[in-house]
C-alpha cells in the first residue's frame, strides 16, 4: 500500500490517496475541497480510482466528494449513519465558513463498526470513533500498520468537541478503547497536520494523559 497526501482548502485538510501496489486501484480518503487539485494529482499517478472514503461529515472533509464521484464514476463510502445531520447541514456549513454553497448529499453506503472496506487487495477495518462527531469512523490497515483517523486524534492534540453533537468524554473513550489498542508502531494518518504514531500519542499527548482538562 502506498499513501499520498494532498493538503486542500484553507483548513489544510489532508486528503489521502490510497493505492494498492498489486492492482493499481485507489481510493480517495476525505477529499475536502479543491477537486481540480486532487484530480490533477490523482491523474498524474495513472491509477484507477474505485471509491471515495469519508471519515465524517464536516465540510472540510467532504467538500469535493460529489465532483470527484462524478468524475471517476465511483461510490462514496462512509461514514456512519449518525453523520447524516452533518450532510443535511452542508449549506449551513458552507455559509458558516465562507465556502461556496453546496447542496446536501448522502454517501452511497453507510459504514458500521467492524465493517471491512477493500481498495484493490488492501483490506481496511472500520472502527466507529465517536466524539468529534457522532458517526466518525476510522480506517485501519494492519499489514501496513497505519490508521486513517480523520479528526479524532492529532499529533499532540485531539479533535474538537464544541460543534453540535460533539462530546469530549466520548471522544477520549474512543481514543483509549479503539485507537490505543492498536500496536504502538501504528502510523496515525491525521486529517490535519503531521502524522504521528499510536505509541508517541500514548506517551506524550497531554489531552489523553489527563494533563489537560
Amino acid at each position: 500500500m502506498k499513501v499520498h497526501t494532498i493538503p486542500v482548502t484553507p483548513f489544510m485538510q489532508n486528503c489521502r490517496v490510497i493505492v494498492c501496489n498489486e492492482t493499481n486501484k485507489a481510493a480517495l480518503v476525505d477529499p475536502g475541497g479543491d477537486p481540480e487539485k486532487i484530480a490533477a494529482f490523482v491523474d498524474s499517478l495513472d491509477v484507477e480510482v474505485e471509491k471515495i472514503l469519508l471519515t465524517h461529515g464536516h465540510l472540510d472533509h467532504v467538500g469535493a466528494s460529489v465532483v470527484l464521484k462524478n468524475k471517476y464514476n465511483v461510490e462514496i463510502v462512509g461514514p456512519h449513519k449518525d453523520e447524516q445531520f452533518w450532510f443535511d447541514a452542508l449549506p449551513m456549513q458552507c455559509q458558516m465558513f465562507g465556502f461556496p454553497i453546496m447542496e446536501p448529499f448522502l454517501p452511497d453506503t453507510w459504514l458500521e463498526e467492524g465493517d471491512k472496506v477493500a481498495v484493490g487487495k488492501i483490506d481496511l477495518s472500520v472502527f466507529l470513533c465517536s466524539g468529534h462527531t457522532p458517526g466518525h469512523v476510522v480506517f485501519y490497515n494492519k499489514p501496513s500498520s497505519s490508521v486513517f483517523v480523520g479528526d479524532v486524534l492529532f499529533q499532540g492534540s485531539i479533535g474538537r468537541t464544541d460543534f453540535p453533537k460533539g462530546d469530549g468524554p466520548t471522544l477520549l473513550n474512543s481514543i483509549r478503547e479503539k485507537l490505543f489498542t492498536l500496536p504502538d508502531e501504528t502510523v496515525v494518518l491525521t486529517g490535519h497536520g503531521n502524522e504521528t504514531t499510536i505509541g508517541i500519542e500514548k506517551r506524550t499527548n497531554p489531552f489523553v494523559s489527563g494533563r489537560f482538562g
